[in-house]
């Protein structure tokens, strides 16, 4: 059985008549830098976050140093976030030359917590960066509280979780990636919204914060030939805005379609011991760019590569923590000893998660990992 860890062609063949009109539109018009679907683009992602602001731009790791250079910070300023994360998010900390404090994680959501972000407080904090990792928001309203308490900015990296929803105690509900100061996104072609090569886009609701990150992400200039502050040249071309006008009609259905798939995962699962399930948290729902189960008594491994034989993928998001990359062992500080990290980093496995993703398949991923616990 061919199964894929994430099925791009068989989303593209069934809205291939829709993508290839606008592919031709735009070669049509030949606006390929800051063509009208880029502007398109930005205020339909607007419209369907209810923000104020979208700013495209040229990947989600660009977003993510543009928004910290848009708060003016200075070397040295320590920003927090979460040591179970991708690089990227401590990379641009570091290319500002800020200090990355890194904390742990909730067990169970994988997420960061206003708790464990607390006890790493310091006079030269000056921003949070919670990381709403594998498609589900991290516990935002405490969160929240304790930057107002402190005076510090939050950015989101909502590079796995866009159209996740948050609800607030009070029943209220915002999308991931628009209830900080500043959200960011990716569009690389796995993410739940991914266009056909690199893109990224960032969102505020602050009218100032944005009209500074559209200047930096544009060289710096409000008007042409004219600087008003250091900036960088990260631009969404227009045929990958031209894709993702197309794909922004479906992500709730593509959102839908990866829930279903985690419901029968985890009935097909349930009842191997050695399993831990993905937990949902109670705040947010979840749209799962990945499916990540926890194994334990070290076989992790093992299982990896036993299912490697029999033709299924998996994938450790991600075996080495923060901590312990080279990059930032002398460049971060550690708030906590990690151990929810390098727990996690030993013991998860993400399985085979997307939007084609067949039941037939799953039963024999299934199959396949409960043969293995059973030998």
């Amino acid at each position: 059985m061919s199964i894929a860890m994430v099925d791009l062609k068989g989303q593209f063949a069934k809205i291939k008549p829709e993508i290839m009109e606008a592919i031709e539109s735009c070669l049509d018009s030949t606006t390929f830098i800051n063509g009208p679907s880029v502007k398109q683009f930005s205020t339909a992602l607007a419209k369907y976050l209810s923000v104020s602001n979208v700013i495209p731009c040229a990947n989600g790791t660009d977003a993510l140093q543009v928004a910290l250079m848009a708060l003016d910070l200075q070397p040295g300023d320590e920003v927090i976030l979460p040591a179970f994360t991708y690089a990227a998010t401590a990379e641009v900390i570091g290319l500002l030359r800020l200090t990355p404090v890194m904390v742990d994680v909730d067990s169970s959501t994988f997420n960061i917590t206003a708790n464990l972000i607390e006890k790493a407080i310091t006079p030269k904090t000056r921003a949070i960066v919670p990381v709403h990792l594998f498609g589900q928001c991290a516990d935002m309203q405490p969160i929240m509280s304790l930057a107002a308490k402190h005076q510090l900015y939050v950015v989101e990296d909502t590079a796995q979780a866009i159209g996740a929803l948050y609800t607030f105690p009070d029943g209220s509900k915002k999308m991931a990636g628009t209830i900080g100061h500043i959200g960011c996104t990716s569009f690389f072609p796995s993410k739940n919204l991914g266009c056909y090569g690199d893109g990224g886009a960032i969102y505020t609701q602050d009218t100032k914060l944005a009209e500074k990150i559209s200047m930096i992400c544009n060289h710096g200039q409000r008007v042409k030939y004219q600087h008003s502050c250091i900036g960088v040249n990260s631009r969404l071309d227009t045929l990958q805005a031209a894709v993702l006008n197309i794909k922004l009609n479906y992500l709730d259905e593509y959102s839908a379609a990866r829930n279903k798939a985690a419901i029968i995962y985890d009935e097909l699962l349930k009842d191997v011991a050695e399993i831990a399930l993905p937990e949902r948290s109670p705040m947010s729902s979840h749209v799962f760019h990945q499916y990540t189960i926890k194994i334990s008594g070290n076989k992790r491994d093992e299982l990896k590569a036993f299912l490697q034989q029999t033709g299924i993928p998996s994938m450790i998001y991600y075996p080495i923590p923060l901590q312990e990359q080279e990059a930032y062992r002398s460049l971060g500080l550690i708030s906590g000893n990690l151990s929810v990290t390098s727990e996690l980093c030993s013991s998860v496995l993400s399985l085979p998660m997307h939007t084609e993703l067949s039941f037939e398949q799953q039963e024999f991923i299934a199959s396949n990992i409960k043969s293995f616990f059973s030998k």
